[in-house]
């Protein structure tokens, strides 16, 4: 799977699903939540790749939950795709982190929002011929993303894909300007909408971020529609007590029936571009 040949089914029609929790909060749960996301994903013939960061750095508080420990939570992904068959993303935030996660069975490294244009990061996560995916600044044009793929390819890895997740909006609020998926897919790499993180309403007085998840089945048609190539879309058994992001991901048991609507929109939007 190192070249994730997966990738290249969105251009037989269907798109890709990079999904999963937030943060990796413990084994078991995990586990079913990666299991439950496989069967789905067969079930409508969807390619799927697992998401799950084994730590995240960016908190609005330090006694915020980061994570199980880095080379617990990389052993436990490695662990999932080698017992359900699933390619792995995860999230690095620094050089070090880059060649850690690369250590291990990871297919897709992946470039946090505001760390889009750190180039030594870039330049890491290149080098370790991972597929890297680096999402679009809250703070930048779909145009200046050009620039983060060039990184990457000149350091000489080719694999590289990039995801839209909403432009800052005042000082708590994002917005998704759908037209920068087509205009990143001119830079001849697969585009992502990630539809969670989009809807995240981030500085919250309280310290925690929130969102409005009950707008999710529209951003995700919205991006169907759009054409996007694939879609990330954090997800969890029981979102009001998940330990990072609860506010904005999708609770699992609807995960289904937003599949199928989105199976059904691809056919049409399929049907109308080809014709």
């Amino acid at each position: 799977m190192k070249n994730l040949e997966l990738l290249t089914d969105y251009n037989n029609g269907m798109f890709f699903l990079m999904a999963g929790p937030c943060v990796i909060e413990g084994e078991e749960i995990t586990r079913s939540i990666a299991s439950t996301l496989k069967s789905l994903t067969a079930k409508y013939k969807i390619p799927f790749i697992f998401k799950a960061s084994y730590k995240k750095a960016n908190r609005s508080k330090i006694t915020s939950f980061t994570g199980i420990g880095d080379k617990e939570g990389l052993a436990l992904l490695q662990s999932i795709r080698k017992e359900l068959g699933v390619p792995i993303v995860t999230d690095v935030h620094s050089v070090e982190e880059a060649a850690l996660a690369a250590s291990y069975d990871i297919d897709i490294l992946q470039i946090p929002a505001f760390l889009c244009r750190q180039t030594e990061l870039l330049q890491a996560a290149a080098a370790t011929g991972k597929w890297v995916n680096i999402k679009k600044g809250q703070f930048l044009s779909p145009e200046a993303m050009t620039f983060a793929v060039q990184k990457v390819r000149d350091s000489g890895n080719t694999n590289v894909m990039l995801t839209e997740r909403g432009s800052q909006f005042g000082y708590g609020d994002l917005v998704v300007d759908f037209r920068s998926i087509p205009k990143m897919q001119k830079f001849g790499c697969p585009v992502v909408l990630d539809v969670t993180h989009s809807l995240q309403k981030p500085n919250q007085t309280s310290g925690v971020t929130g969102g409005e998840p009950e707008l999710i089945p529209y951003i995700a048609r919205a991006g169907i529609a759009a054409g996007a190539d694939g879609l990330f879309m954090e997800t969890h058994p029981d979102p009001a007590n998940a330990k990072s992001d609860g506010a904005n991901m999708l609770n699992l048991a609807l995960m289904d029936g937003l599949l199928a609507q989105l199976v059904e929109l691809r056919k049409t939007v399929n049907a109308i571009t080809l014709k």
